[in-house]
């Protein structure tokens, strides 16, 4: 079943924006009277007919609604410097949607190698992900903030940060978290976080992470937080 992403959607008729509908008659060539499945990023999941073919703006008729779909038991954010090389924060965002996150932070560091970001590009690698894993629920990218001013924000949930510095009396994830609770992790560049930035999220409250021996890239460091998150709450 092909999926689109509509998170406009509000009445029992629905139209797909020009490149949608392009990709759905041009591409993929479904013909009217077709069923496509559409999500709208809120829980919301559809099943729809196609009822008009035109490659600029494709109808289609709802047929089925069904709310809270595949709701997740807790809420992961993870604020993560972004990388030198965009692919690779790309690809987290690929498989951390995937494998189940609720929003994204992108943090600008004393060490970060990349300062600027462009959301549009990465909120449709995450768009894609949603589709592609049928999830009901589209990610929130947020826009890239400086980490001193993101620590100074509204912050809710269990508060941990990754780190590679010794003696902080870190702790693995299954003896921090509490399953079905919001998390917010913090995740550094390249050159990890400086001391000072350490000593500055632990004077937030935030508990010090050790994700094991090995040292790992920003965009494995924070897949594996994903991963290891969702594993305690299955």
């Amino acid at each position: 079943m092909h999926i689109f992403y509509t998170p406009d959607i509000t009445q029992n008729i629905y139209t797909l924006n020009e490149e949608e509908s392009k990709h759905c008659v041009r591409v993929l060539r479904l013909p009217v009277g077709a069923l496509v499945n559409l999500v709208d990023g809120r829980g919301g999941f559809y099943t729809a007919e196609i009822t008009s073919d035109n490659p600029k703006k494709v109808s289609l008729s709802i047929l089925k609604v069904e709310t809270e779909f595949h709701k997740r038991n807790h809420y992961l954010h993870i604020a993560v410097a972004p990388t030198k090389n965009i692919d690779r924060i790309e690809w987290f965002l690929e498989k951390a949607t995937e494998l189940g996150i609720d929003e994204i932070t992108p943090i600008i560091t004393d060490r970060s190698e990349r300062r600027v970001v462009k959301e549009d590009r990465l909120n449709k690698v995450i768009t894609s992900a949603v589709k592609q894993s049928i999830k009901a629920y589209h990610p929130i990218l947020n826009e890239s903030i400086p980490f001193n001013k993101f620590l100074n924000s509204s912050i809710e949930g269990e508060k941990l940060i990754a780190h590679c510095i010794d003696n902080q009396g870190k702790k693995y994830i299954s003896e921090l978290v509490i399953p079905h609770q919001k998390y917010l992790v913090l995740i550094g560049p390249e050159g990890d976080f400086t001391p000072e930035e350490v000593n500055l999220a632990l004077n937030k409250g935030f508990k010090p992470l050790t994700l094991g021996d090995n040292r790992l890239r920003t965009e494995t460091a924070a897949l594996s937080v994903c991963f290891e998150i969702n594993y305690l709450n299955r």
